[in-house]
């Protein structure tokens, strides 16, 4: 159901989602061919891309449409993920990794048996626990970056860690002589074949800045795993990714 906004009352528009009034982001992109919808990482608003001769109207009929999948994804989002603390478990290449906490242990993480050993204050732990798994995240993904490279025939880029809310890659090659990937530090928590599918994606993009037949031929030719199996694990799970650490 759509509310205020057709009846004039606000500017913006807003749908009914099993009594929750959620926001609805519309923006026009210059470079869209299709209408796509996703929530925000923390359910705050449903966001939906238009190209430029889109209709709002439509864009929220389409909304409307997908009410029962709109509502499964917010109620992922109202499952608290556990605090970051002694005990618990934080998601590693796909595996749990339980936190192994003493006071006396040193400070910095190591991996052992399946488990995350560390020390220090016990109210820093998320923090040390973060900066590990971004450490681990920059050293899998240079050896990707490297690997898909190698198959493409072009020099490895710089490699720079994302924070991003809603991109699990970019690739600036905009600039030929000094390309940059960024990659999202969160897919370290992911299985690695869904990891390594974004790195095939940006490193497909050095050739084919589009999303045109001839980049998905390169891409699938590319990446030596099964792509419709890592891009569905992201649809389906990538937003666990940021219950965790936000």
């Amino acid at each position: 159901m759509i509310l205020d906004w057709l009846r004039g009352a606000s500017a913006d528009p807003v749908i009914d989602v099993a009594g929750r009034a959620l926001p609805v982001a519309i923006r026009r992109h210059p470079r869209a061919r299709r209408l796509t919808m996703r929530l925000a990482p923390a359910g705050e608003e449903l966001r939906i891309t238009l190209p430029q001769w889109g209709r709002t109207a439509d864009a929220l009929a389409f909304a409307t449409s997908r009410l029962a999948w709109i509502e499964g994804q917010l109620a992922k989002l109202t499952v608290p993920a556990p605090p970051i603390g002694p005990g618990a478990a934080v998601a590693f290449r796909g595996a749990a990794l339980l936190i192994d906490w003493q006071a006396g242990a040193r400070r910095a993480p190591r991996l052992a048996e399946g488990r995350l050993m560390l020390g220090g204050p016990e109210d820093r732990i998320a923090a040390r626990v973060q900066r590990w798994l971004e450490a681990e995240a920059l050293s899998l993904l240079a050896e990707d970056l490297a690997h898909y490279c190698a198959r493409a025939g072009l020099p490895a880029p710089a490699l720079r860690l994302s924070r991003a809310q809603r991109r699990w890659g970019s690739c600036a090659s905009l600039h030929r002589a000094a390309p940059t990937i960024r990659i999202n530090w969160r897919l370290v928590m992911a299985p690695d074949h869904v990891r390594r599918s974004v790195v095939a994606h940006e490193v497909a993009h050095l050739t084919h800045f589009d999303h045109s037949p001839a980049f998905h031929a390169h891409l699938a030719a590319l990446f030596d795993g099964d792509l419709a199996a890592a891009d569905g694990w992201l649809k389906a799970e990538g937003r666990t990714l940021y219950a965790a650490f936000g």
